[in-house]
């Protein structure tokens, strides 16, 4: 067990000042911990009053850097001497009086469905809960009321440099090739996710996908260590009349939250009948409008080919667009789900990546935007008999090519759909 440290007793500098950061200036100032600095490489002006007068000898006289979590050291050389310094807002949270337990959530994909589905089950049985992090809620914003539980969405980004991360329950979902510019390497992304581990305690909860059962053993963690119940889960699955849910996209987010129901001891019912009214987020799969047999589905979040897969093998007869800043490391491979695409249409500003993925495995369109593909794929399924059409935006690439997030991209679409569906169809 480690021994908290008393904030006043410690120097601080929060480098960075975006949301989390101006949490943590707030959350100084309401604890009236007055030795601290701010630092914003791009915003001069923000917080002018509290702003280091010379950043070299601050960060090398301070006990703790607070780090906003999009920072990287790999590019960022002058900060990595300081390594062991570097904490986040999550660490303070830690450090802080915790009465509720904490559920940690984190992996490649689904983190925030999992976090609702969470919040969501616990809500449904009673359960007093707050959900914050990299869901878009800084956790130091959490406010005085008592709470069961705290849950967490922690990013690889915060994680990374987390050093006092002690969940009750921490998940671990899985692990695909992402954000390698960021860490460096794979090795490097992985062992970030495995912090959530380190300070955890015999009485505590490890619920990890068992692709990394071996890992965790030999690292030899002292928590709990609790495999998902994927076969389980999947007997009572048609039992849940949710068409959000029943789709094979959530299947591995759902096995983790019925794993959790039983640890909790939430009688099966009880389960089954909190998920039936659980309605999915924006932009995750999200099923926002039929037309005849023409069903319009939002998956802007799928930011990589593994997080596009899970649409792919749940749908068949898909117009499926395709596109974008595609992400380092990233593999296609399409051989499992070409049969369920119809075609394939290509936006953004790296067509010949996207290109080379999908030439002569699908038919494709290079269609550069949105815009363009609807208009195209309207022509298209006048020619096509199928009985159901999925029209799916899957990009497997970022955003920033084009839009300022997935969020705006997802939104383009669902505006461009409405609009296109009641001209044709």
């Amino acid at each position: 067990m480690f021994k908290k440290p008393k904030f006043n007793e410690l120097s601080f500098l929060v480098y960075g000042l975006g949301l989390s950061g101006r949490s943590v200036v707030s959350f100084f100032l309401k604890n009236k911990i007055k030795n601290f600095e701010v630092w914003d490489d791009k915003n001069k002006n923000l917080l002018k009053k509290y702003r280091s007068k010379n950043l070299k000898k601050t960060l090398n006289n301070v006990d703790y850097i607070v780090l906003a979590p999009g920072i990287s050291l790999f590019k960022n050389k002058s900060l990595k001497k300081f390594k062991k310094k570097i904490i986040t807002d999550i660490d303070l949270f830690y450090l802080s009086n915790i009465q509720a337990k904490t559920i940690v959530v984190t992996g490649t994909n689904g983190k925030s469905t999992t976090c609702k589905l969470l919040e969501h089950l616990l809500k449904k049985n009673k359960f007093k809960c707050s959900l914050r992090g990299n869901i878009g809620n800084p956790i130091l914003n959490l406010g005085n009321s008592k709470k069961d539980f705290i849950i967490i969405e922690a990013s690889s980004f915060q994680l990374s440099h987390s050093k006092f991360i002690c969940p009750d329950f921490s998940f671990f979902l899985n692990l695909t090739n992402d954000h390698l510019d960021w860490h460096g390497n794979f090795k490097n992304y992985l062992n970030s996710k495995l912090r959530i581990f380190n300070l955890q305690n015999k009485n505590q909860f490890a619920i990890v996908n068992k692709q990394f059962k071996k890992i965790f053993i030999n690292k030899n963690f002292l928590s709990k260590l609790i495999i998902p119940e994927e076969k389980k889960y999947k007997k009572i699955k048609f039992k849940i009349k949710n068409d959000y849910l029943n789709s094979n996209i959530n299947d591995q987010n759902m096995s983790f939250i019925f794993t959790f129901s039983k640890l909790l001891r939430i009688k099966e019912n009880f389960f089954i009948d909190a998920m039936k009214s659980f309605k999915g987020l924006p932009h995750r799969f999200e099923i926002f409008l039929k037309s005849k047999n023409v069903t319009f589905i939002n998956d802007s979040k799928a930011t990589s080919f593994k997080a596009s897969q899970s649409a792919l093998s749940s749908l068949k007869n898909i117009y499926w667009i395709l596109g974008g800043l595609q992400k380092k490391g990233d593999k296609f491979k399409l051989s499992k789900y070409k049969k369920n695409i119809t075609k394939c249409y290509l936006i953004g500003n790296n067509i010949n990546f996207f290109k080379n993925q999908v030439k002569g495995k699908v038919i494709f369109s290079i269609t550069k935007n949105l815009k363009n593909s609807l208009v195209q794929i309207f022509k298209d399924i006048k020619k096509q008999t199928e009985s159901k059409k999925f029209i799916l935006l899957s990009p497997a690439a970022a955003s920033f090519d084009q839009y300022l997030n997935f969020e705006e991209r997802g939104e383009e679409f669902k505006k461009l759909c409405k609009i296109y569906a009641r001209r044709y169809i």
